[in-house]
């Protein structure tokens, strides 16, 4: 890739996006393009079509999605299925239709089976059942890697799919209905830090950047308080002679029993990742990692991954001690916990050179201190 290769980022402004977007700033690379939804909407094929006549990009990295934590997910089932097939057919399709030399396609391993043995190879790919909560926005990725393969054996392009693993970093999605586990555990908990100690200007002030269900900094405490228990955040009366300022009298409740592992990539380290598959690798390379000998090629996509992971429960436990957190956390048992594990196996990524660099207890103090810059 030459420095001023043309690239257009599908979906700059997000966490995916945003990050792809500056690594490639800092690497030295100088004809970016990008548009918000409200200058393109990809759904739009006309539209679409339209700006890759216009523009006529070189490279395409798509990382524009509908996303979402467990809730967002099995609430709005058809919304993630239509909207997510709906752009990757338009801006693939497009980047055939108008000769892009290359494209990066972004998934995530939620497209690998419930019950996939771990860690999660890329050959594990419709070897089983989904998981049922987020099954439309795992097919609609499916979908999306198998057009990129079938487009690449059909018409020789080099259009090329990345699966990487629950993501965190910049620019994450802080919305405590539809955010994913670690932000939101990062804004309730410090939202309960707050509450402790009774710091009503920094609860008002975060609701005012991040209303919750309408609810601002203005109104009344009785409606703050109200919409923070919603979502698990409890001030408790106190318990008898503990007086008014007891250190467990405010808790958060975190849905499960802890014990699911996870595994987290900072998403600075996924940028950097995508911006090496970008200048290094082809779909003729990863055909020869991916199906040596064989007839068949099938599931010729790359993990992107730390293939290290950690509970819930400690992670929980991690961000109450970076945030300073004094209060209890209560594990609700009756709340589902999800796939037990789900650890991806980046051992092809590491064959081809690159390696993660930061750690889940330096990310966590980032983040953290991210959100309370923003």
């Amino acid at each position: 890739m030459e420095k001023t290769t043309k690239i257009y980022i599908a979906g700059h402004t997000g966490l995916v996006g945003s990050a792809i977007w500056n690594n490639l700033l800092s690497k030295g690379y100088t004809h970016l393009t990008g548009r918000t939804i409200e200058e393109l909407n990809l759904l739009d094929q006309q539209a679409t079509g339209l700006f890759f006549a216009e523009e006529k990009p070189d490279y395409v990295v798509l990382a524009a999605a509908r996303v979402g934590g467990i809730v967002a997910n099995n609430t709005y089932r058809g919304q993630f299925i239509y909207e997510n097939l709906q752009i990757q057919n338009n801006v693939i399709h497009q980047a055939y239709l108008h000769g892009v030399k290359k494209l990066l396609f972004l998934g995530s391993t939620c497209i690998y089976p419930r019950e996939a043995p771990q860690p999660m190879k890329e050959e594990y790919l419709l070897s089983g059942q989904l998981e049922y909560t987020n099954e439309p926005y795992a097919i609609a990725k499916i979908a999306g890697l198998k057009l990129c393969e079938s487009y690449n054996l059909q018409y020789g392009t080099d259009f090329i799919a990345v699966m990487p693993t629950n993501l965190y970093g910049p620019n994450d999605n802080f919305d405590l209905e539809k955010a994913h586990v670690l932000p939101a555990l990062i804004r309730r908990i410090l939202l309960a830090k707050w509450l402790e100690e009774g710091d009503w200007d920094a609860i008002r002030a975060d609701l005012d950047k991040r209303a919750v269900e309408g609810v601002i900094g203005d109104r009344p405490v009785e409606d703050i308080l109200n919409v923070l228990s919603r979502y698990g955040i409890k001030n408790n009366p106190p318990r008898h002679g503990e007086g008014h300022k007891g250190t467990q009298r405010v808790s958060v409740e975190v849905w499960g029993t802890g014990q699911p592992l996870r595994e987290f990539l900072w998403s600075e380290d996924m940028a950097d990742a995508c911006v090496f598959v970008l200048e290094n690798v082809s779909f003729r390379e990863m055909v020869r990692l991916s199906s040596p000998g064989k007839g068949e090629i099938r599931n010729v996509h790359l993990n992107i991954g730390t293939g290290k992971e950690i509970s819930i429960r400690e992670l929980a436990f991690l961000v109450k001690e970076v945030t300073g957190f004094r209060g209890n956390l209560a594990f609700d048992a009756s709340k589902p916990d999800g796939t037990m594990r789900k650890l991806t196996d980046p051992s092809k990524l590491h064959a081809l050179g690159w390696h993660h660099r930061v750690e889940i207890d330096e990310g966590v103090r980032r983040l953290t201190e991210w959100y309370l810059s923003h």
